[in-house]
């Protein structure tokens, strides 16, 4: 990753600190976004922290305007930013399922279209988005959370087949359970050992950003690990 210049969505989170971390540790210049990220967050001279509601059109325009002006070019995006909630279809309230969607769904969009048009000047790049297992795998009781995560496979999958002239891949992830302390806190009961490590989704998205995943495009990976 010397000499890349990576935009890592969600960068503080249980997973986005290590992707973060990975990136930073790779040589990137890693510029780290969410809602309430501070340059104190992460060490190391590569790393800029830039705080940006991605839900938003004109935010995430302005962010990435504002890392192409200041960097010149963005080589990757790691798209992580997502969201959770629980509940059977008949029982989840509108606010619940246009949060799922803003989250999951609508920043995925707007954050990739404004990478893109950034991308596609500059002659192209890795896109690599963090989706859910159960995007591919319905489960009672979490519909909204599995219908736009669903939406957000299809969608980068599309940016792929858009973009195979420009030089632009595009993949999506699928981690299982992940082993986070929010998900530790959330089922105390839970058999850990089954979940998935962050740094090893972590070291797959290193994979597709760099030279090894120059012929990977479209494709959706899965990342059980043990829960499966």
């Amino acid at each position: 990753m010397q000499g890349k210049v990576a935009l890592i969505t969600g960068a503080k989170g249980g997973l986005g600190a290590d992707v973060t971390q990975a990136f930073l540790s790779a040589g990137a210049t890693v510029i780290g976004t969410s809602r309430s990220i501070k340059q104190s967050d992460f060490g190391g001279s590569n790393f800029t922290a830039i705080s940006a509601d991605i839900t938003q059109s004109a935010a995430t325009r302005d962010l990435v305007a504002s890392v192409v002006e200041r960097f010149k070019r963005i080589d990757v995006l790691i798209h992580v930013m997502g969201g959770f909630a629980a509940g059977k279809i008949h029982e989840t309230d509108d606010d619940t399922w246009n949060k799922m969607l803003d989250l999951n769904t609508t920043s995925g969009f707007y954050i990739g279209r404004e990478v893109i048009r950034a991308m596609r000047a500059s002659g192209g790049g890795r896109i690599v988005a963090i989706g859910s297992l159960a995007a591919t795998d319905s489960h009672a009781g979490i519909g909204a959370y599995v219908a736009s995560k669903s939406a957000l496979v299809a969608l980068f999958r599309t940016i792929a087949l858009e973009n195979i002239d420009v030089g632009i891949t595009s993949n999506i992830i699928l981690p299982g359970t992940m082993d986070t302390p929010s998900n530790r806190a959330a089922m105390p009961r839970a058999d850990f050992s089954r979940w998935v490590q962050p740094e090893e989704v972590a070291k797959v998205a290193l994979t597709l950003a760099g030279e090894q995943g120059a012929q990977i495009n479209g494709a959706v990976i899965p990342v059980y690990g043990r829960d499966l």
